[in-house]
Order: C-alpha cells, then structure tokens, then sequence
C-alpha cells in the first residue's frame, strides 16, 4: 500500500486549533469565557482536539529540545561544536545531570501541557451535541495523545503525577507506576475501539491517531512492563490488519517522499517554514547539519560505537549517518569550521579518537536553508519497530520460528536486494536470539530515542552505559525537576537516588 504525501494535515488543524483558542480568548466579556465554556458546539469540539496535536509540534515535547534520550545511550553524543550548549549537555553524555539540570522542566511542562488539552476534549466533548460516532472519534484521538503522553513521562520519571481532569488539586502527589500504566492502558484500550483504521483515512487526515497507532502504542507499552503475552497480541493486531507494509527502501523511509509513507504508523506533521507559528517543526533544525550546508545546529553527533555496531555492508550505516566529504542531494557536506574534524581522547598525543564530525541523516532534508528542515516529520512509530517487537515477544513466549519471520523481513528490506549482506539469521536458541533482536533494533532504529530506554528495560543499562556514567537504581529514571517538587511544596518526591 503506497500512501501519496499530499497534505500535512496535523499541522494545518493545529494552527486552526490555535485560532480558535485566541479568537474565543479575543471575545468579550473576558470573564465569562473559561474553559467551562469551551469546547459547546461540534466545531469547537474538533478544534480542541485538533489543538491536542500541535502539543507535538513543541520544541520542548522533543525531550525538552535535545535529543537527550539518545546522547544518554551509546548511540551518540552531544554534538555541535564543542562549548555550544556544553553546560546544559554534556551531563547528559556522562550521567552528571541533577535535579536542575536545564530543559528537564521544559520537557515535563510541555507533556503536562499536552495533558491539560487532551483532558479538556475528554472531560467536556462528551457533552456536546453532535454526531456520536464523530465524538467517540475525537475523544478516541484525545485519549490516544494522552496515553502517548504519559508513556513519555512513566518512562522518563516513573510514578508521576496523575491529571485526569481539568480541575485537579493544586498539590498533587505522585502516583505509583502501575496506577500510570492503568491509565495509559485504559486510554488506548478506548481508542483501539474507537479510531478507525489507516485506510479509511484521507490524504488530507494522514497524521490522525489511528486504530494501529493505538495498537501498536500498546504492544510497546506491554514490551516495556514484560508482559510478553500481550506485546505479542497487540503486535499481531497491527502485523495482521494488513494496513501497513515496509518501504521498500530504508532510506526513502526518512525522506521528504517519504512522509506518511505504507511503513508509517504514526508521525508528526510539519510544514517546512521557519518556526512552530508558522507550521515548522524544530525538532529535525536541532540536529541537522552545522556550518556548511547550514541546516541547523548539529546537535546529536552519531557515536563510534554506533558506526561500529552496523554489520560489514549494511546500508543502514550510511543511510542513518551524515560523514563529511558526502554529496546529498547535490551538496557538499563540509561541515562546521568550529568543530574539530576529529576529537582525541588523549590530547596531546592524539593516537585515540573519541569522535569525529558527522551527523544524523535520518532528519535531513534537502534544500536552501534551515527552513526546509523544519518540514521534518518525526516518525514515533514505524512498522519495522512493530516487526521487531512482534520478534521479540515471540522469542520470549518461546516461539522462536514465528520470532526469526519477523526478525528477517526487517533484515531483508535493509538488505535492500544485496543478498551478499545481512544474511537471515537462523539461530532458535532463545537467549542468543534475544540480544539479535537487541542488536537488530539498535541498527534499524539508531538516533530514534529507542536505544536508552531498550537498554533499561532489558537490564542491559549498566553493562553498556556503566563506563559512560550509568549507576544502577538512579539512572534509570530522570530526577523530577527540582522546580516541580518545589512548586508542589513536597507533594511530590523525588526520585530514588537523587
């Protein structure tokens, strides 16, 4: 199924959602206009929904703004050049970061943000006249967005704070884990019922939540709790629709083509116009390419280790990471005169290299300038990450045949018919095959903010980050933002180990 990149629908209706917020806050009186009032008719209703979207387009939905998910795991490091925004991450390179550490309350306030607009549709839409299946529809994507919103917090901070209306108490504690998976469960339990599949969406909807986003979310969610009989269900689910299929080209995945492609499950919609108001997206401006060409500021800088880590002859390398000396699309990659081309370990000496310029290709786009990279789509779920959990679930509930089926049409497609390369694996022993799968999601899923997080949950953490910083029983969750406790007036503790 070859889905036509025709509209980014996400964007424009998030825009309209943002209108109709500072036209109604534009209307006089002021007092009388609350949210009590809003959303009261049908097009109100779709408004706030479509408001609950644009949450995605915030800078500091992104982890704050940088990519701190991935510079935490062995897949990459701070980048740009060397005393740019050093203070604010290098601790994430090394596991010094603290309670204060700048950006971690931008991140939080940003997914509570998105929280607060999501229960306003599933607080109030439900009393709005209007067509019912309409308003299950949008109360489904509100629920869907809040699921996903808080999976990024519980996975971030663990037991969290639970807002679930519009009005909650001004001091509110933090709930236990298992009461914050409840909800997300819950949540895309109703959506699964609710949401219609890809297919019955046009062009013009292509970034709306859908029946396999909310599937497909959950079969994550149950990977993360190890609740393996379930990753597997949820999986099948979004594997047997049939709505999705591989591109066939790993590399036109993450292109501008490539948008909303039949691999797609669920991505952010932007237009490439410099700055959020305008339709942008930063998240890929963040990351792309310092100096010359300019597009952005270069922050993300793939690991050796990563580099490494690819098997001999996998197209995925190049396709995932920006060398200088490469010609893309036409231009030159020379990259950024304030960058060292190669940075030693061991100054004066210089015989180790710790890291070299380079970049993550997999947010470029082609262009002029650093607009253009603002229209990045960020991909949160692919189809091959639902193949590789759906391999991965097999292995562990001892099916390891149905398990390697999976695990080899993601290598077949980056293969990408050069049978010398990425040969199947073959193997049926259930622990080896458990780190290929590992090793098989590090390669197709590189700078993608998976690598931290698998590594957690498969208790692999402190083997591969220990030397870079990791500590057992702190690191694993984020501190809460001093900020918040504080606000809070100690209703809210801090993490263990902080």
């Amino acid at each position: 199924m070859k889905r036509v990149h025709v509209f980014k629908f996400t964007l424009i209706l998030s825009l309209l959602g943002l209108n109709a917020c500072s036209d109604f806050l534009d209307e006089s009186p002021q007092g009388n206009l609350t949210q009590e009032f809003f959303p009261s008719n049908e097009n109100e209703a779709t408004l706030a929904t479509n408001a609950c979207y644009n949450t995605l387009r915030n800078w500091y939905y992104h982890s704050g703004g940088y990519p701190i998910l991935d510079i935490m795991s062995d897949d990459s490091y701070k980048g740009s050049n060397p005393t740019d925004q050093a203070s604010n991450l290098n601790p994430f390179n090394d596991f010094t970061f603290t309670p204060s550490q700048d950006g971690l309350d931008r991140w939080w306030n940003a997914l509570y943000e998105g929280v607060k607009r999501t229960n306003v549709v599933i607080e109030k839409v439900p009393d709005v006249t209007m067509d019912e299946t309409k308003k299950a529809g949008l109360i489904a994507q509100a629920r869907f967005l809040r699921a996903l919103l808080y999976f990024d917090l519980v996975r971030a901070w663990g037991g969290v704070p639970l807002v679930l209306d519009t009005n909650p108490p001004l001091t509110l504690g933090k709930a236990t884990e298992e009461e914050v998976y409840a909800v997300i469960v819950a949540d895309l339990q109703y959506a699964i019922e609710h949401l219609p599949e890809q297919s019955a969406l046009s062009p013009v909807e292509y970034g709306r939540a859908t029946k396999g986003a909310a599937n497909a979310l959950m079969a994550r969610v149950y990977l993360y709790r190890s609740d393996f009989v379930n990753a597997e269900r949820y999986a099948l689910e979004v594997i047997q629709s049939n709505e999705y299929q591989l591109d066939p080209s790993f590399s036109h995945t993450f292109s501008l083509e490539g948008q909303f492609n039949s691999e797609s499950i669920f991505e952010i919609g932007a237009l490439g116009n410099d700055g959020t108001n305008n339709g942008g997206n930063q998240y890929a401006n963040t990351q792309g390419v310092r100096g010359t060409p300019n597009r952005g500021w270069g922050f993300n800088r793939p690991s050796l280790d990563l580099m490494d880590h690819f098997e001999v002859g996998d197209p995925r390398k190049e396709a995932t990471i920006i060398f200088l000396g490469e010609v893309l699309d036409g231009v030159p990659i020379i990259g950024d005169g304030s960058t060292p081309d190669v940075t030693y370990a061991d100054p004066p000496a210089n015989t180790i290299v710790s890291e070299i310029e380079c970049y993550n290709q997999k947010v470029w786009i082609p262009g002029i300038s650093t607009a253009e990279q603002w229209g990045h789509n960020r991909r949160l779920i692919r189809y091959a990450d639902v193949l590789l959990m759906a391999a991965e679930a097999l292995n562990e509930n001892d099916k390891p045949g149905d398990a390697l089926m999976y695990l080899n049409e993601v290598r077949k497609r980056a293969r990408g018919g050069n049978n010398s390369v990425l040969p199947d694996i073959a193997t049926t022993d259930k622990a080896a095959l458990r780190d290929i799968i590992l090793d098989e999601r590090r390669s197709e899923l590189a700078l993608e903010s998976h690598r931290f997080y698998d590594l957690v949950r498969t208790g692999k953490a402190a083997q591969v980050l220990g030397p870079l910083g990791f500590q057992t029983d702190k690191h694993e969750h984020l501190p809460i933002p001093q900020t918040e406790i504080d606000i809070s007036q100690g209703a809210i503790t801090q993490n263990k180990g902080w």
